[in-house]
């Protein structure tokens, strides 16, 4: 007869030894199945291997260990992808496992714990924000009622170059661009312009140089558990002083605005935070925004387009320095298509393809943000290997455009290869993603590019550009400097010299 009881007994301990092994057998397995990895250092792991750029130092590592690699910042794993094919297995066959940001300390504080838009967790509230920067911000309607906003920056950004011609004055190329940029954030935010004078527009100019800088560092404090909570760098105080400051800020911004919307006295139209502020009074909204929701956003718009839409053009003006036939051809398909007495307008790009040519060139070698940041949320196998949750995901944008697989020559400045084949910059083209892909791709990526093309489209049709504080240069150089986007490492300085005679600006802007 069966001892019911040994049988039992039996049971109570096999149940639990089973689990216990299958748990070991799939956890063993994983692990064999994980990407593979360059020898990691106690306590530091793979961060001495990062220089001088991180995503440069990716592309090496990726010769070596393939196109899917694994690497320890310290103590927080992260998976880099370096080739067209892993980054769509990424961005799109298991998008939803990787729709999160990663954030560090910085980040978490100067977005009041994640209250923005780009580095909110993918939920109803990210989605909700989504729907009114598509809607309301940046539909059509809007894009095409900001024309007259464009054009008239551009008119005054060639003048300014035009009186700086005149004098035989060098110019920093990218501090210029970056004035055009903010104050078209500042107009479409706020309704005012950053260097019109000294305001709270320009105030916000000045933070955002300062947190860009302290976001794109690396901090080591968020890498190395045992020094979690220490400062050894400084970081802390200064976002803690720069968050004080800016959020002081917004409350004067915001209390300015609502007294100004109580009295109907707000002028020409609606701007951004006036619209944030209508959503937040509106009961019948399926998210409540809150004052920091507002304030956090407004930020996230002033940093995400602060840099780039200035980078783009310093870059192209930089290959074109250095590539002069590629220069006179750009310029002759201008005098062509727009000829010599008009300025070149939004309209005309289109029939610029050349142009737009160099344009996504530039974007291949020199992204605006070198590398798309992901933060996995389940376990998946992707590429082949195992890939664990809560590891951060690197897609290396700036490797994808340097890829012999899908580039000949990859190296070479070739604006061409755009015409030869049809390719867009909007994520559908894994080999070519300078705005990301996907859900969380830039919402804003139609209107910067409009702005980019028209900026730099008058920039070579008004002037020639001799490189260097004196304009005696042949050449410029292009090594990068680290950072959250992608800056030259030295600022390209260049004399403008007047290649039209007179400047084609409107009445009011020679008058002005």
């Amino acid at each position: 007869m069966v001892d019911l009881q040994a049988y039992f007994n039996f049971l109570i301990w096999l149940i639990p030894a089973t689990l216990i092994f299958l748990a070991f057998f799939k956890s063993t397995r994983a692990k064999s199945n994980l990407p593979p990895s360059p020898f990691a250092l106690p306590i530091i792991g793979h961060l001495h291997l990062l220089s001088p750029t991180p995503h440069q130092a990716f592309h090496r590592l990726s010769k070596r260990y393939g196109p899917v690699f694994r690497l320890m910042m310290g103590s927080e794993p992260c998976v880099v992808a370096c080739s067209p094919k892993t980054a769509q297995e990424f961005l799109r066959t298991y998008e939803n496992a990787y729709l999160d940001r990663p954030r560090n300390s910085a980040i978490l504080y100067l977005t009041y714990e994640s209250k923005d838009f780009a580095f909110a967790p993918y939920g109803a509230y990210w989605r909700f924000m989504k729907k009114i920067v598509m809607s309301e911000l940046l539909n059509g309607a809007t894009i095409d009622s900001l024309l007259h906003v464009r054009q008239d920056e551009i008119n005054r950004f060639v003048k300014s170059l035009s009186q700086k011609a005149n004098n035989r004055e060098a110019v920093r190329i990218n501090s210029e661009l970056v004035k055009v940029t903010n104050n078209l954030i500042s107009r479409l935010l706020l309704s005012e312009r950053c260097s019109e004078n000294e305001g709270p527009a320009d105030d916000i100019r000045k933070f955002v140089f300062e947190i860009t800088e302290i976001v794109g560092a690396f901090n080591i404090s968020d890498n190395i558990r045992l020094l979690k909570g220490l400062d050894l760098q400084g970081f802390g105080k200064r976002v803690k002083d720069n968050h004080r400051m800016f959020d002081a800020l917004m409350e004067r911004i915001i209390k300015e605005h609502e007294e100004a919307r109580k009295h109907g006295s707000q002028s020409q139209g609606k701007d951004l935070l006036s619209i944030l502020l209508d959503i937040a009074e509106d009961e019948t909204q399926e998210i409540h925004l809150t004052k920091e929701n507002i304030k956090s956003f407004i930020l996230n718009i002033f940093i995400a387009g602060t840099d780039n839409a200035a980078l783009i053009p310093e870059w192209a003006l930089s290959e074109l320095i250095n590539n002069p036939k590629i220069m006179r051809k750009a310029v002759e398909e201008i005098d062509n298509v727009v000829g010599k007495k008009k300025l070149l307008q939004e309209s005309d790009i289109q029939n610029l393809p050349y142009l737009q040519a160099i344009i996504k060139e530039t974007l291949r070698l020199h992204p605006p943000v070198p590398m798309i940041p992901r933060k996995a949320t389940e376990d998946r196998t992707v590429a082949g290997y195992y890939i664990q949750a809560n590891t951060d995901i690197f897609i290396n944008v700036w490797a994808l455009g340097r890829n012999p697989d899908y580039w000949e020559n990859p190296l070479e400045f070739r604006p061409e290869r755009f015409l030869e084949k049809n390719m867009d910059v909007r994520g559908q083209h894994y080999e070519l993603l300078p705005f990301g892909s996907g859900r969380r791709m830039c919402p804003g990526t139609s209107l910067g590019l409009q702005m980019v093309h028209a900026t730099f489209g008058a920039m070579i049709q008004c002037f020639e550009w001799k490189a260097g504080k004196d304009g005696n240069l042949t050449s410029v150089d292009m090594d990068e400097k680290p950072g959250f986007n992608l800056p030259r490492a030295k600022p390209l300085v260049c004399v403008p010299v007047a290649r039209l005679d007179p400047i084609p600006l409107p009445v009011n802007q020679v008058m002005d």
